[in-house]
């Protein structure tokens, strides 16, 4: 008979259930900022369903790209812009201006989070 403590495999299972769980709601929040950012840009069909899909698609093809030496951070946001363009089937301008939107719009939720929980901001 093992000695064996029977709970590994349950807690084991339970925390890859865990960070599924933290992925997905991950995915939600960026979902949000984008949809905010593109809302910001004027993309009239901006959708929560649609902002995942951009979160998603141009994350895999900025980590794909990004490698590349010294431009490869560049290209990056090119292609993550790129995604966005495709998704919410806009022009050049506003995909950028809804990606640079929503990195404004996460500061500045960091920002209210660090002002509300007292986190010294020096």
């Amino acid at each position: 008979m093992p000695m064996g403590p029977p709970f590994v495999p349950g807690a084991i299972a339970a925390m890859g259930f865990a960070a599924v769980l933290i992925i997905l709601l991950a995915l939600i929040i960026a979902g949000l900022f984008l949809m905010i950012g593109a809302k910001f840009a004027g993309i009239e069909d901006a959708t929560l369903g649609k902002s995942m899909i951009a979160v998603v698609g141009g994350g895999i093809l900025a980590l794909l790209i990004g490698w590349i030496p010294v431009i490869g951070w560049i290209l990056g946001i090119i292609a993550y812009i790129w995604v966005i363009k495709t998704v919410f089937n806009t022009d050049w301008i506003k995909a950028a201006i809804a990606w640079l939107m929503t990195i404004v719009v996460e500061m500045l939720v960091v920002f209210i989070f660090a002002l509300i929980l007292g986190v010294a901001l020096l």
